[in-house]
Order: C-alpha cells, then structure tokens, then sequence
C-alpha cells in the first residue's frame, strides 16, 4: 500500500467517520452538530485509526479477537491523542464535550470503548474489502489531484482554527471590530469559527486571567514536556537494555535507535505514548492503570515491528521463540511487563518527572528543547537514510549520488552490523 493510497483511504474514512458523528448526534439530540477540530467534514482521528488498522490488522488474518483487542487499543490511544492536540493547539481554552472511553478509567468508559470499537472493527471487515475494490478503478492522477486539493484545504482551516484558539474568542472580536476598522473580514470569520466551536464542543470558553496564571516552563501534558520525557526515557531504556542484554544473555550491544548517541527511540515514544493516554488513570484505581499498559503497551511494541519492516524492511527482535507470542512482535509476558510499567509510570514516576522538568528556567529551558529537537530530527533523519542505503546496497552497489556515496563512506555495512548486531533484513 502506496503513501498516496494511505492519505487517501485517510480522507475518505475522515468524511465517513464525520458523517457518523454528525447522524449520531442528529438521532440522539436532534440538532446539527460539526464535532470536528476543523469546519471541513472531516474527523481525522478516525482515518488515522482506519490507516494504522490497515497497516496492522492484515498480519494477524484469522486471528479475529486479538484483531479487535488491537482495534480498541488503536482507536483509545487516537482519541486519547486527538484531545491532548485540541488542548496543546488552545492552551488557553476549556474545552469541553468530552466522552467517557476505556481510558477515562471507568467501567461505563470500557463498554464505551468496546462499542466504539466494535463499530470500527466491523467497518474494516465488511465495508473495507469494498472500498478496496472501487479504489483500484479510480486513476492514479485522479487521486494524486484529491489528495493534494483536499490537502490544501485542510491546511488552510488548520490555520485559521489555530488563529482563531490563539487570539481570543467572539467578545474579542468585537471589541477589536468597534474600535479599529481593519481587519473587519478576518474578525467576522474568526468569531463564526468560534461560534462553530461552541456547538461542537458545549462547554468550551476562553480561560480568564486568574486561571491562566504565572507562566510555567512546560506546564501540563505539553510539547516541551514531552521533548524532555521522550529523551530522558530513551535514554535511560537504552542503559537498561544494554544492561538486560549484557548480564542476562551475555550479550553487549547497542541497543540504540540512533547513529549517534544512546537512545532508544522506541522506549522515548513509549514514555511519550504511556504520558499522554493514561493521564486520567493517575488517581484512579491501578487496575485501570494496568489493563490498559498491558493492550496499549503490546499493540505499542507490535506496531513498532511492523512500521520498521514496513519502512525499512528490517526486523530488530522476533519473540517467536517465545510462547504466546504475537505474530512473533510481542508477547502476554511482555505484555505484563507493560501494564506493571504503565503503573510505576504514571502514578510514581512520571509525577516526579514532571516537577523536575517544570523547575527548569523559562527562557533556558525553551531554547534547550528546540535545539534538543533540531539536533534529535537531524539524527533520526541521518538514521533513517543509513537504514535504507543499508537495505538497498545488497542489490544496488554503486551509489547513485554524493550523497549515497557519503552514506556509504561513513556508514558502511561492517558500522551497522556492528550498530544493530540484532538487525534482520526481510526479502
């Protein structure tokens, strides 16, 4: 499945996810209701749940109740993901309209979640393979000129929903229209996009002053933060594992995701995943804690494997060996592993974490996450092209340009195999 195939079926099961909303609240409230981010007829949330369920469901073909286990995890982490998003673009909003899901830490939250699921479960078995069918009939250039159109437009009602979340709501608009002429256009479209959000999300309003406060370095479940949870993290689960590895198996490796440094992307983005959807589960019962490290935490580490083999053809652990094994990417034991985390992680953890990294000056602390990330992108991208050289030079020797030419005069094949010692090249 090509990416032009993915932002397809993207858009397509946006506007149907849309639709359904839209019926849902037609049919139980009797009104109109966009509960879309942006004003076009899209909800990505749900594409993105139907592109990561098509990526990973086929390899568990047959395997009906894990695949829903893996759609409900899929679906839950999405959502969880969608209103952290809303919070971070609108800091300085309340938003409201929420629904209970399996992770608010409840029990009328699973049945929830389980319904919402199943619905797109269902939706994947019966209507997909039909969808598939007419999309083979369409052409390619005709795709390619929805995608890049509808692209743009959403693009541009991001921007001006932004705008509209950072600069105040309606009575700020007129006050802004009854004391200057300019920008009159931009005033009026501004307020009926806040308008819109109002209805979408009932409850919602601008934050006053006094609950606005003194700013605080990276205050909340926000970017900031997360830059320094993900490297603290990845940091640390690569000593771990180097540990693991050299006093268990007798094995001394790099267990790092990167060319330079000891990070362990993978137990980064886990920290990061783990912070963001089980925030409401911090001062529930820890069973709520578990339950959904040991689902999220597995379909985590699965989906993992499977992005690397679907990108860079490579495979860097097989549990096959193991019993109860998923398709060989996870396993119920590490699954267990995973809830015990996810418990430690957010109640004893995480907390302390979180009020270090807030004692941090303002000013320094900013600049020291931007070049953290700048530097971090620079490396992964760096990474990433050595890993697909890499897999390519088997076939293709000769380099096709300078850079490849450099790619191979740095990181020849002797430096990976000595960086990823684990590392397996699928056909």
């Amino acid at each position: 499945m090509s990416w032009l195939d993915l932002a397809l079926y993207l858009l397509i099961y946006s506007f149907l996810g849309w639709c359904t909303e839209v019926l849902y609240y037609a049919v139980t409230q009797r009104q109109f209701r966009n509960r879309g981010f942006l004003t076009l007829p899209f909800l990505l949330s749900y594409g993105v749940s139907f592109d990561l369920m098509m990526l990973t469901l086929p390899a568990l073909a047959g395997r009906y109740w894990l695949q829903f286990l893996l759609t409900m995890a899929i679906v839950s982490v999405v959502e969880s993901f969608s209103e952290h998003l809303n919070r971070w673009l609108g800091p300085n909003v309340h938003w409201g309209g929420e629904r209970p899901r399996i992770l608010a830490g409840s029990w009328k939250g699973l049945i929830s979640s389980g319904l919402v699921s199943a619905g797109f479960y269902v939706t994947y078995l019966v209507s997909h393979p039909l969808l598939l069918g007419v999309m083979t009939l369409v052409p390619a250039l005709l795709k390619t000129t929805l995608v890049c159109i509808l692209a743009l437009l959403i693009a541009a009602d991001f921007v001006g929903v932004l705008y509209t979340l950072r600069t105040g709501g309606v009575q700020a608009y007129e006050r802004r229209e009854a004391s200057s002429s300019e920008g009159r256009i931009a005033g009026r479209l501004t307020a009926n996009l806040w308008r819109r959000l109002q209805k979408a999300y009932p409850g919602i309003r601008e934050m006053t002053p006094e609950e606005q406060g003194v700013y605080t370095f990276a205050r909340g479940v926000c970017l900031d933060k997360l830059v320094w949870v993900f490297l603290s993290s990845a940091l640390l689960g690569d000593i771990i594992e180097t540990f693991w590895c050299g006093l268990v198996n007798g094995q001394w490796m790099s267990r790092s995701s990167v060319l330079y440094g000891p990070f362990s992307f993978v137990w980064g983005l886990g920290a990061v995943v783990l912070t963001v959807t089980l925030q409401r589960l911090a001062e529930r019962d820890s069973f709520f804690a578990f339950a959904a490290g040991f689902f999220i935490g597995g379909t985590y580490e699965y989906m993992c494997s499977v992005f690397t083999e679907l990108v860079f053809g490579t495979v860097f652990w097989d549990y096959s060996h193991m019993p109860l094994n998923i398709g060989g990417r996870t396993n119920v034991l590490f699954c267990f592993f995973w809830g015990v985390l996810a418990v430690f992680w957010i109640k004893g953890i995480y907390p302390r974490m979180s009020r270090l990294i807030e004692g941090f000056p303002a000013l320094a602390g900013k600049i020291m996450t931007w070049v953290v990330v700048a530097l971090m992108v620079c490396n992964g991208l760096l990474t990433c092209a050595a890993m697909l050289r890499y897999n390519t030079r088997a076939v293709r020797p000769q380099p096709a340009n300078s850079f490849e030419e450099f790619i191979d005069r740095q990181y020849g094949d002797g430096f990976m195999e000595h960086r990823w010692p684990n590392m397996i090249v699928t056909t």
